[in-house]
């Protein structure tokens, strides 16, 4: 029995949120996401990890300086990407510097100076086809600097003195001394199987959908799999998941059992389920909320809503775009520089063909394929411009005089969000975008202009930390 079911009601409320912590963030240190969160999650150790593991299957080590939650993957997701300190998603250099920052920290000392960091990155870069790492070109200083950021950010590395602000501006005048957690930088990448032996990344994802589930799961770990669905991803559609999987995100203790382990509420409806975070502590974003982005986000899904509904002006229905997971394996695996991976370990061929044949085997009863409203590009566009010209002088500078770019900010918010899903000529509207119709706008001046929009509860786009 879990022990959320055990745990007295006056200490329940704590232990859920200790919950979430874990559950949003995977790595907690003494300082990330905040001082209070690891004595926290060190309080309910035991419970937690028998919990997680009994749930979703996934690993809790716990330590005096770190708590480490090692998850299983059941397929890939574009959605929680790592983000710079000015909140700009992490390009393919910079993901490249973080990686090999950890791997040189984890043969430093105690400190090191970002030059001499940069320096150990530089060599570790040159081997890589295609990447380099030059500090006399203030692009890779910015991209390297960035990448030191979400390190320290998360406790792996703390500033002991110097400033990197100055060595981005001008390596020559500039240092910084950086202490290194030595703890923290081992908790940080633990990788559940060597990568140069994987030929795809289809092979960090759980064995049953690696090898396209030829050995059928047993009911608790479909059990697991839909749990962590409904954790990971700010809403669940029945269309999302294996014909096997269906009836299980029909059975109220399934769904029970998340809503008691993390204290949020599920949404059911007909399409699927939503858990709504009202705390703000699951989620890695939080919607509705305040800024531009996030508000004509809800005025554009109220704006769509009120299109699909218009009756005397149907829109067009269309099928699912094709699986965003396999594309995105698909573009990954292009991106795999052929030379390092260790072709011996790496020629998972047999498996691939396995999956094939699975793959091709007839099942017994076809499901009819879901359509779903299309609004096309074209009015989407010229609804964020109407909106622009409407409540513009309340939106922050940099998008005042960018309404394209603000379109395509927001479409992929509510994307991420799972309310739509772009296609070329298009958005697709899926169900859950449905429970923002009827936004109420208010805009009230004081020294300037303000946008306050309103809805129901909090809808957060699941949970998991940037750039795991």
């Amino acid at each position: 029995m879990m022990h959320g079911r055990k745990i007295d009601s006056l200490a329940l409320d704590n232990y859920q949120r200790a919950a979430r912590v874990i559950l949003a963030n995977h790595l907690v240190t003494r300082t990330y996401p905040d001082r209070i969160a690891l004595p926290l999650i060190r309080r309910w150790a035991t419970e937690l990890r028998e919990d997680l593991a009994e749930l979703f299957g996934y690993r809790l080590e716990v330590t005096e300086t770190t708590a480490r939650v090692f998850p299983i993957i059941d397929r890939l997701d574009a959605g929680k990407p790592a983000r710079t300190p000015a909140d700009r998603l992490f390009d393919r250099r910079r993901y490249a510097y973080l990686a090999l920052s950890i791997a040189a920290l984890g043969r430093a000392g105690d400190q090191i100076t970002l030059s001499e960091l940069a320096d150990q990155v530089a060599a570790y870069a040159g081997r890589v086809d295609g990447l380099e790492l030059s500090t006399d070109r203030a692009a890779d200083r910015d991209a390297f600097v960035d990448a030191v950021a979400w390190l320290t950010h998360r406790g792996a590395l703390a500033l002991a003195d110097g400033d990197a602000g100055g060595w981005a501006s001008d390596p020559e005048a500039g240092e910084a001394l950086y202490d290194i957690d030595r703890p923290v930088v081992f908790a940080l990448f633990r990788p559940p199987r060597a990568l140069q032996h994987l030929h795809s990344v289809r092979g960090l994802l759980t064995e049953e959908a690696a090898v396209g589930s030829a050995h059928a799961p047993t009911a608790a770990d479909l059990a697991r799999r839909v749990r962590r669905a409904l954790v990971e991803r700010p809403v669940v559609y029945l269309d999302d998941l294996s014909p096997a999987e269906r009836p299980v995100l029909g059975q109220e203790r399934i769904v029970a059992d998340v809503e008691l382990f993390t204290g949020l509420r599920a949404e059911r409806r007909a399409e699927g389920v939503a858990l709504i975070d009202t705390s703000g502590r699951l989620s890695d974003i939080r919607f509705p909320s305040t800024g531009t982005l996030a508000q004509v986000g809800l005025l554009l899904a109220g704006e769509i809503a009120d299109r699909v509904l218009d009756i005397d002006n149907p829109v067009p229905r269309r099928a699912g775009a094709p699986d965003a997971c396999e594309e995105l394996a698909t573009q990954l695996d292009g991106a795999i520089p052929e030379s390092t991976v260790f072709a011996p370990l790496a020629d998972l061929r047999a498996l691939d063909e396995l999956a094939a044949q699975t793959d091709s085997e007839p099942e017994a009863e076809e499901p009819s394929e879901t359509t779903y409203p299309l609004v096309d590009a074209a009015w989407v566009r010229e609804t964020v411009q109407a909106l622009a010209d409407r409540y513009g002088a309340t939106f922050a500078a940099q998008w005042q005089a960018d309404v394209p770019g603000l379109t395509a900010e927001v479409v992929a918010l509510l994307e991420r969000l799972r309310l739509v899903r772009a296609v070329e000529d298009g958005l697709l509207v899926m169900p859950a975008l449905a429970r923002y119709r009827g936004a109420v706008v208010t805009v009230r001046t004081k020294r300037t202009e303000e946008l306050f929009v309103t809805a129901a509860d909090t809808y957060g786009s699941g949970t998991g930390t940037e750039g795991n």
